[in-house]
C-alpha cells in the first residue's frame, strides 16, 4: 500500500473516493489545419469546401477550383462537380495528412450532366453510386450539396453511367458524424 501511495504521489495523481468522469481521452489527431496552407490554396482559383474524413467524421477542408469564365449554366453544374470530385480524389496535402485527414474517394471517376429523360440537375457518375463505399458516397454527396452542383434545396441528384433512374441524396448530420456507418438518405427521382 505504501508503494502504491508513493507511486501515485510521484506521478501527480491524488487518490479520490469519488468516481470521476473527465470525458474521453484527448485525440492525438487535431483535425485542424494551419492558416497559411488554407490561404495559399484558396488564392489559386474559386474557394470551395470539400468533405474529407478525419477522426471517423466528415470534416470540411478549404480548397480551390478553376472553372472557365463564360461557361453556360447548364454545363457549369457538371464542371463544378468534376472539379470537386477531382479534389476529393486527390491525396491530402502534407499539412492535411499530418492533421489526420484522409479520403475514401478514388481517382479516375468522372461526372457528366443529365442524359435524355433525366431531370436537368442530374449528375451522372462513371461509377454507380450504389457501388461506392458509404464513406465515399457521403463525401461526394456532402461536398456536392454545399456547392453549385446542388439543387436549390441542397440535395444532389446522382445516377450512374447506365440508364437506371437517378436518386436525390441528402447530406444529413448523421452522415457527417458517422459516414462509414450511415449511407446518405436518398429518394428516387422521376425521369422527365
Amino acid at each position: 500500500m505504501a508503494v502504491l501511495a508513493v507511486l501515485l504521489t510521484g506521478c501527480g495523481i491524488r487518490p479520490t473516493q469519488v468516481p470521476t468522469d473527465f470525458g474521453p481521452a484527448p485525440s492525438r489527431v487535431p483535425c485542424a489545419l494551419s492558416g497559411p496552407d488554407i490561404a495559399t490554396q484558396s488564392s489559386h482559383g474559386v474557394p470551395v469546401q470539400v468533405f474529407l474524413l478525419c477522426s471517423e467524421q466528415l470534416v470540411t477542408v478549404d480548397r480551390s477550383v478553376r472553372i472557365a469564365d463564360g461557361t453556360a449554366e447548364s454545363a457549369r453544374r457538371a464542371l463544378v462537380a468534376q472539379a470537386l470530385l477531382d479534389e476529393l480524389a486527390e491525396a491530402p496535402s502534407t499539412p492535411e495528412e499530418q492533421a489526420g485527414y484522409t479520403t475514401d474517394v478514388r481517382g479516375g471517376m468522372t461526372v457528366s450532366g443529365p442524359r435524355e429523360g433525366d431531370p436537368e440537375d442530374t449528375l451522372r457518375l462513371s461509377t454507380p453510386p450504389q457501388d461506392l463505399t458509404p464513406t465515399a458516397l457521403g463525401q461526394i454527396v456532402c461536398t456536392f450539396s454545399d456547392s453549385a452542383a446542388a439543387r436549390d434545396d441542397g440535395s444532389v441528384v446522382l445516377g450512374g453511367p447506365a440508364p437506371p433512374s437517378s436518386r436525390s441524396y441528402e447530406c444529413t448530420p448523421e452522415v457527417r458524424a458517422a459516414p462509414g456507418d450511415t449511407t446518405p438518405k436518398s429518394t428516387a427521382v422521376r425521369s422527365s
